[in-house]
Parts: C-alpha cells; sequence; structure tokens
C-alpha cells in the first residue's frame, strides 16, 4: 500500500471520530506540513471551519467559539513556531479551564534536530498546561492503526471535555509526499466506532455536612461568594441556599448571577466598592465565607480577606483544583456546586436576618451612589458601562478586556432582568488575544459588545481580520485613554517618576479611526453621554462590526473614580455609625 493511500486512511480516520465524538468547529492556520490534516477536515464536508493566518490570534478565537458554545474547539497549524504561537491561549485555557484540541503536524523523526527547516522540539512543547500530550504513530492502514487512530481522536475529545475541561494536544509527524487522495474506497472508514464515559455528580453525605456545621459553629454572618463561573444551571441552587441560610450574596460580574429573571433579593454586587474604603472594611465582620467558582475579580475583596484571616474559608471545586491565591486556611469541598449548595440548603443554618438586611441596605446605598451622574461632566469609563447597560439588547454577549474595562464592568454594572452573558479572559489576566477571543464569541451566533482599553485593542488587533473576513457582528467599545490608564491607580504613578510614562503610561497617540477604515468597520466617536447613547444604538440596529472610541483622560479618571470611592466611603461609615449595635 502507498505512503499516501495510508496517509490518507489515517487521517480521513481521525478526522470522521472527532466528529463522531462531538466536535464541529475547527480553526486552521494555512502552512504546508499540516496540509493533510487541513485539506481532509476541508473535505470531510461537515465541520464549520475557519481560518486564521496568524496562530495566536487563531488559537484566541477557537478559545472565544469554546466559551460561547461550552464544547471542545480543534486548532491545527504547520510545524515550527505556528505551534509556539498557540501558548498564550493554551495557558489561558489551562487557567480557566477551556476545552481546547491542539494539533500540531511536524516533521517525522528523521528530520528533526538535524537543521532541517521548520523544525523544532514540539514534544510536550506546552509542558504541564495540557491535560494530556500524546505523539501520534506513523500513518498506516492495517485495522489495527485505523483503531488506534480512532481511539486517540475520541480519547482527545472526552480528556479535553471531562471534569475541569482543558488542552489536549496531538502532535502528528507527517512524511512526504503531504498530498491525500480522496478518491479510495470508504474513505472515512467501515463501521461506526462507539464508546462511552460517564462524569458522576457528588452528594455530600450526613457525616460530611455535620463536619461543616461544626466548623462553622454557632456563628451567624456568612457570605456566599459566586466568583467568575460560566455554569448557568449553579443559579437555581445558588438562589435556595442563600434563601435557605439567609445569606447575602457577593455576585461577581463574570458569573451567572447578576443578569436574568431569577431572585435577586440575596444580591449584593456593590461589595467591590464597600470593601474599596479600608475604614469601612475595618467595621465588617465575618465568620465564615463559602465560595464556588475562582477569586472574583475584585482586588479590595481579596484586600478584605488578607486583612481577616481568622475567617472560616470554603471552596467548593467541581472535580479538583486548588484555588485560594490568599494563603488561607482553607476547607475544599470536592463536588458539583449545584449538588453541594442542594446539599447544603436541607441542613437547617440559618444565619442573622438582621445581617443580611444590613449587607442589603449597604448595597442599596451604594448602588445609587455610582449611579449618580452629572449631565455637564465629561464621558467616563464608568459611563461607558452605564451606557451599554442601558441601551443592549437581551440575549447577548459582552466580552471585557483586562486591566480597567473587567474593573469598571465589577463596579458599574448592577443587576439586570435580561439574558444577558458576561466573559472575559481571566485565567492570566493578560491582555493578548481580547479582540480574536470576542471575535470567537461572537462567531458562535450572538451579537457580541467588546468593552476594550487602547493598549489590549492595539496588543491583539489581529483578530480584526477575523472579524472582517467572517462578517461577524461585533460592537468594540473602545476606552482610549492613550496608554496604559490602570497603572495611573497604582503606585508607579504616584511616586512621580520621571520614567512613569516611558514604562508603564505607554502613550501610542494612535489614530484608530484610520485603523477602522483600514479594517471597513464602522466608527463612531461620541463627544456627550447623549452621542455615545445613539452611538450605542445604531451599532445595535444595523449589526455587523462597528468600533465606538470614547477618549478619556487617564488623570480624570482617576479622580472621577475616586470621587465616587471617597462618596461612598463617607456615606457607608455613616450609616455603619447610625446603625453600629447591628453588629
Amino acid at each position: 500500500m502507498s505512503h499516501q493511500n495510508k496517509l490518507t486512511r489515517y487521517i480521513a480516520n481521525f478526522v470522521d471520530q472527532l466528529y463522531q465524538s462531538g466536535i464541529r468547529n475547527v480553526i486552521i492556520s494555512p502552512g504546508s506540513r499540516s496540509t493533510p490534516l487541513a485539506l481532509t477536515f476541508a473535505e470531510y464536508g461537515k465541520y464549520k471551519l475557519w481560518v486564521d493566518i496568524d496562530e495566536r490570534s487563531a488559537a484566541f478565537f477557537g478559545l472565544g467559539i469554546a466559551k460561547g458554545l461550552k464544547e471542545a474547539v480543534v486548532l491545527v497549524c504547520t510545524s515550527g513556531s505556528a505551534a509556539a504561537n498557540y501558548y498564550p491561549a493554551i495557558i489561558e485555557a489551562y487557567y480557566s479551564r477551556v476545552p481546547l484540541i491542539v494539533l500540531t503536524a511536524d516533521r517525522p523523526h528523521e528530520l528533526r534536530d538535524v537543521g532541517a527547516p521548520q523544525a523544532i522540539d514540539q514534544i510536550k512543547l506546552y509542558g504541564e498546561y495540557v491535560k494530556w500530550f500524546h505523539e501520534m504513530a506513523i500513518p498506516g492502514d492495517s485495522d489495527k492503526m485505523l483503531t488506534y487512530v480512532r481511539n486517540q481522536a475520541d480519547r482527545a475529545v472526552r480528556t479535553a471535555t471531562k471534569h475541569n475541561a482543558g488542552v489536549v494536544h496531538l502532535n502528528f509527524p507527517i512524511q512526504e509526499p503531504l498530498l491525500p487522495d480522496f478518491s479510495i474506497s470508504h474513505l472515512w472508514g467501515e463501521k461506526e466506532f462507539t464508546s462511552m464515559s460517564s462524569q458522576s455528580t457528588y452528594h455530600l453525605d450526613k457525616h460530611e455536612i455535620k463536619k461543616i456545621l461544626e466548623l462553622i459553629n454557632e456563628n451567624k454572618r456568612g457570605l456566599l461568594v459566586c466568583g467568575p463561573e460560566s455554569d448557568k444551571s449553579i443559579v437555581e441552587s445558588v438562589i435556595r441556599f442563600a434563601d435557605s441560610w439567609n445569606l447575602p450574596v457577593l455576585a461577581d460580574p463574570l458569573s451567572p448571577l447578576r443578569n436574568g429573571t431569577h431572585d435577586k433579593s440575596h444580591l449584593i454586587e456593590s461589595y467591590d466598592a464597600i470593601f474599596k474604603i479600608p475604614e469601612v472594611r475595618n467595621q465588617i465582620d465575618i465568620d465564615f465565607i463559602i465560595r464556588i467558582g475562582a477569586m472574583p475579580i475584585s482586588k479590595p475583596y481579596l484586600q478584605f480577606l488578607q486583612e481577616n484571616q481568622h475567617i472560616q474559608h470554603f471552596v467548593i471545586e467541581t472535580v479538583e483544583g486548588y484555588r485560594e491565591p490568599v494563603g488561607l486556611n482553607t476547607h475544599f469541598i470536592y463536588g458539583h456546586p449545584d449538588q453541594v449548595l442542594s446539599d447544603l440548603a436541607d441542613a437547617g443554618y440559618k444565619c442573622d436576618e438582621k445581617y443580611l438586611d444590613k449587607w442589603q441596605k449597604w448595597n442599596h446605598l451604594t448602588k445609587q451612589l455610582l449611579k449618580e451622574r452629572n449631565e455637564m461632566e465629561d464621558l467616563t469609563e464608568g459611563h461607558a458601562v452605564f451606557g451599554l447597560q442601558s441601551v443592549i439588547p437581551d440575549d447577548q454577549i459582552i466580552f471585557v478586556g483586562n486591566s480597567m474595562p473587567v474593573r469598571d464592568m465589577d463596579s458599574f454594572w448592577f443587576n439586570s432582568e435580561q439574558n444577558i452573558e458576561i466573559y472575559a479572559n481571566r485565567g492570566t489576566n493578560g491582555i493578548d488575544g481580547i479582540i480574536s477571543t470576542a471575535a470567537g464569541m461572537s462567531a458562535t451566533g450572538r451579537h457580541t459588545t467588546l468593552l476594550i482599553g487602547d493598549i489590549s485593542f492595539l496588543h491583539s488587533m489581529n483578530g480584526l481580520l477575523l472579524a472582517k473576513n467572517y462578517r461577524l457582528s461585533l460592537t468594540i467599545v473602545l476606552i482610549n485613554n492613550n496608554g496604559g490608564g490602570i497603572f495611573s491607580f497604582l503606585p508607579q504613578a504616584k511616586q512621580k517618576s520621571p520614567h512613569y510614562e516611558l514604562l508603564f503610561g505607554t502613550s501610542q497617540s494612535m489614530d484608530m479611526e484610520k485603523i477602522a477604515e483600514a479594517f471597513d468597520i464602522a466608527y463612531y466617536r461620541p463627544e456627550n453621554w447623549q452621542d455615545y447613547i445613539n452611538a450605542l444604538t445604531h451599532c445595535y440596529d444595523s449589526g455587523g462590526l462597528s468600533l465606538i472610541e470614547i477618549q478619556t483622560d487617564r488623570d480624570k479618571n482617576v479622580t472621577w473614580h475616586q470621587q465616587k470611592w471617597d462618596l461612598i466611603g463617607n456615606k457607608l461609615l455613616k450609616l455603619m455609625k447610625e446603625n453600629e449595635n447591628v453588629f
């Protein structure tokens, strides 16, 4: 049997099995060594294929699709540094538990480590950031080899998606000639290959519940904290548990709690602002915290934990993991949050109702102060979030860039009856690949709004090619403060170093309108609040690809935020003093 026939049957059975195991989206970056994989995926005819010339952008695009659909996505690239460009997105997928299957074409063994072109060491290239690495066998077409290649395809899908989802890397050593022959008979295999795997849910038994209650003891001041979490199935059990125990629920904007038609009476979405002022934090006394999801975005919440290490701390993890960056003495409860919270809801425990009432009053006051807007003031970064929430249609996606945008979303996005899903790349909190990830979210079929800063925008601008080429429905709200605005809030800015602007401010002074023109993007630059609302409304009515640039001043932005925090702090301290007998 010729090499071409062996190669064709081998790759064809692999491609067919990926589809049978549930894969639907494949992102391909052009290259020579990956020709058999790319052509076979295209010939199969059932996949949604996406082509991106930039592997770094392609990987983040796949990450966005996987986030949006909550299913594994395949990445295909050629040998050499192409595979290395996947690395940032793979690290993000590892920490944010997103399923990706990475297929890297490689030189055959005899061309490795001998100076052959476009050949690097791709064995375990991504180290510990993948759940499973496998060097695929040299292609063959015996029954044994075809069963082998199907097994690996099916295992890749199951491994990437089960338990804590993550990345699988399969490396394909491929010899020349590289062109498959699609005219051969029974190209996709003759018999159906089936497999089954199950993932059990975990309930707490009565002894475990008793132990948790013993640790909590008679303490009546608890919190349920819902960090970044994409699983909407937890909402009902969270509400039931919070109601049963009389618990305040601190809901991160990347949790499914702030948006939707569920009961929000226990919801405290302004906790970041409440914890922002040290004098306020000092007045808050908490006995225990139960957390689901990752650590919340809020830095003031983290500071509160660091300052109060006596608090009993419980973290619910689905299967495994150790997401506790503060260094607290933490009790880990392993099981699906939906099941664990349901079990705890039936335990018969009650917190102090006056305690819940106090949090609700704090939250109400803080929200009212955050919402206050002077008609005469310039557009601010907080206004960008206010405007989004006032105009965005139902059943859409918001993707938020890191640094200041995600923090402003935390502060200024309040609970809503709308079915809005909010996402961000909080695995590593980086600024790379933001546009591409948002484009991937949009590729799932729902209009997506990207809230992003100018440095992140420029850093990931190649993602605009995807949005343009595939005519994606994406509205980009660009906060342009001409530099790294988040550093203005950090000690680097307060030191007044002569090197600050060079090293941290990093002004780029780019004409964003010209960038929009180059990528054929509808462009708007509102000068005031009403202009901004009109621009958003027009973008949502017309759909397609659009860019709204909000120009702000870094120094004014810091002052505006600080005035908000000072006002909230003063009002909260006054309210606490009036009700100091509650605690």
